[in-house]
């Protein structure tokens, strides 16, 4: 006896419902990609982002330096010449006393307040900036050494003379390496004896060449002794890197100003203008680069439906 085909296959589907089954299965297939693709955006960018972090966060900070500065100079094109001279010969008499402590570097809470209000133009606890041409660094000068200063700028330490130069003054300028926000004294293990940098307080420009590098232990306060006859300024960071056990002392005797220091914040401004157009170059080429890899992925989906 012979069975008609349909019912030896009664569950049989028309062509129309087996393509519609067969986009069902497919489905979850895209929904994948879909998902895949996303997940490789979302690590790419995650990517992308720690990769461009400390470039970005340096510029950011170096810019804050650069406006900080001209700010600063501008203030101090306005003063008047009495203020100017009362602020000078205040500063030069607190360096005047300050040699005659013995335990300067402990300060009470009333000399600590004097001790910030000296050289501070604009209330913001700058007293000048710094330029050292043989790591390319330029930074304000901030009263203390705080945390807070030092993620941003170079900090004067409490104790040691203030910045005016002259016989019987050493003044003492820390900072940070190694920050993923901001270079600072990350290259001044990088300085040589010869070298020289530039501490501009007010209107003057005081130059300094490096005559001795030392590393000590943190608390060797030793080396930061002034001598009557001497006029130093002593930079001092954290070593070795990443670790920071001990302190590196990058000392500079005073010498005249060299031509070469007419360099101005505005200069400043240009070398960072420049660094903002690579950043965005760079920017750019990445998000084409992320954007060829999505649609390549979402190409490749298309074709395989």
């Amino acid at each position: 006896m012979t069975r008609k085909f349909s019912e030896i296959l009664p569950e049989i589907i028309s062509p129309g419902e087996f393509k519609k089954d067969i986009q069902q299965e497919g489905e979850p297939c895209m929904k994948k990609g879909k998902i895949t693709t996303i997940l490789l955006l979302v690590i790419f960018l995650a990517g992308l982002s720690l990769l461009l972090y400390p470039t970005v966060s340096n510029f950011w900070n170096s810019l804050h330096q650069s406006r900080a500065i001209v700010d600063y100079t501008k203030q101090v094109e306005e003063m008047g010449q009495q203020e100017y001279d009362d602020m000078w010969a205040a500063a030069e008499a607190y360096n005047q006393s300050l040699a005659e402590n013995p335990d300067r570097f402990t300060m009470s809470r009333e000399e600590k307040e004097r001790y910030k209000g000296l050289l501070d133009i604009s209330d913001t606890g700058m007293m000048g900036y710094l330029d050292i041409p043989s790591i390319h660094v330029s930074m304000p000068i901030y009263h203390t050494t705080e945390e807070g200063i030092l993620q941003v700028a170079a900090g004067h330490l409490e104790g040691s003379s203030l910045p005016t130069g002259g016989a019987g003054t050493h003044c003492v300028l820390s900072g940070h390496r190694g920050l993923p926000s901001a270079r600072l004294f990350t290259d001044l293990d990088q300085m040589e004896e010869g070298e020289v940098f530039t501490l501009r307080i007010l209107n003057r420009t005081m130059t300094y060449q490096v005559d001795q590098i030392l590393i000590v232990d943190p608390y060797d306060m030793e080396p930061l002794a002034i001598d009557p006859d001497q006029d130093y300024c002593t930079l001092v960071t954290c070593t070795p890197y990443g670790i920071n056990t001990h302190r590196l002392l990058v000392r500079g005797h005073r010498i005249p100003n060299l031509e070469s220091e007419e360099e101005t914040p505005a200069d400043v401004e240009v070398i960072s203008g420049d660094a903002l157009v690579l950043i965005g170059i760079a920017a750019v080429v990445l998000f084409l680069l992320a954007a060829l890899l999505i649609w390549k992925r979402i190409h490749s989906h298309k074709r395989g439906k």
